[in-house]
């Protein structure tokens, strides 16, 4: 299941969205302006993509089965590039949609009155409302993830962070408010100078804006999707857990890799001596997954470890192919993973 941050942030967003949507579409049928419709759909969008995540949530902590012995903890992760594609598609495509065709019919348009309809001023004032409504959406989604951040830049938390449902949410309030001054700017203008083309370019900038945002989600979701490595902090006290019992010389090789944004798989080959006994090594072995789990208590461990002879003693312990060794710091490991 998703954290109470998480799942905080998650039910704050979707009432947010859910009461902003309606009083966008009221706004647009009273005014027509393109503006409103495609915030309208953005938010109806937003709304759905929160009930996405509350269901992957809910459908990630089923137990194993012989079929999935993994359990379903990547569930969430399929859900998150759900809700880019989702974003993409329902947000973006048709906010893109909604301003050509805007713009193409405000070309042709010779007499447009925007103080037409005596209901003119009602997407002024729902879109400040609905401002203040994402703006308190979003003080949610920094209060929880602010917990888990740890001082890593907003940048670094959303490309690094395991746990999908946040980033999620803060782009998305994020996206929110941004497309919000988008249409309020298109409105604004269309009824300082009278001319509709603007409600259109309000609208166009509304769908690149959650293009990119789309777009930003789904790499990273496909990232964790493929199967991510644990944090460089966390492989270090692991290595060290694994290599704590006095038979095990060194950690050979290892593999970290996420099977839930709290699960992680671990695998290792462990050097120990000739002259060592059976019982002896299985000790060991026996230890050093006590040791691993215990290092790292947030997350749920399943460990293989395989004994071998130490056929390179002196070298250091190595974490995979391509992989430093426990001494490179952090930032450089991120860096250079991430490109």
């Amino acid at each position: 299941m998703a954290s109470e941050g998480g799942r905080a942030a998650i039910l704050a967003a979707l009432l947010a969205n859910l009461g902003v949507a309606v009083t966008k579409l009221v706004a647009f049928l009273l005014t027509g302006f393109s503006s409103m419709l495609a915030e309208a759909v953005h938010s109806l969008a937003d709304t759905g993509n929160q009930v996405l995540l509350l269901v992957g949530s809910r459908r990630a902590s089923r137990d194993a089965t012989l079929e999935h012995p993994f359990g379903f903890g990547q569930q969430r992760y399929v859900y998150s590039f759900i809700v880019a594609i989702m974003l993409f598609v329902l947000g973006g495509v048709f906010a893109l949609f909604e301003s050509y065709e805007k713009v193409r019919e405000s070309l042709h348009e010779n007499d447009y009155d925007p103080f037409e309809s005596r209901w003119w001023w009602v997407p002024l004032a729902v879109l400040l409302v609905a401002m203040v409504l994402e703006g308190f959406s979003l003080r949610t989604a920094v209060r929880e993830s602010n917990a888990i951040r740890r001082g890593r830049s907003w940048v670094r938390f959303i490309r690094t962070t395991k746990s999908p449902e946040l980033p999620v949410v803060l782009l998305e309030d994020f996206g929110a408010l941004i497309g919000l001054a988008f249409a309020l700017t298109g409105v604004g203008l269309t009824l300082v100078t009278g001319n509709p083309v603007w409600d259109g370019l309000g609208s166009g900038a509304i769908g690149v804006l959650l293009v990119g945002l789309a777009a930003v989600l789904a790499v990273e979701m496909s990232s964790l999707l493929v199967g991510e490595s644990a944090s460089l902090p966390v492989r270090q006290g692991i290595l060290r857990a694994l290599e704590s019992p006095e038979v095990v010389d060194r950690v050979i090789n290892s593999r970290t890799m996420h099977l839930g944004p709290d699960e992680l798989l671990v695998a290792a080959k462990l050097a120990v001596g000739e002259t060592d006994s059976a019982a002896e090594v299985v000790a060991a072995i026996n230890e050093a997954e006590r040791a691993a789990r215990e290092s790292v208590p947030q997350l749920r461990l399943v460990i293989y470890l395989e004994p071998d002879l130490d056929t390179a003693p002196g070298s250091p312990s190595v974490d995979g192919p391509g992989h430093p060794s426990v001494d490179v710091s952090e930032s450089d490991v991120e860096d250079a993973s991430r490109g």
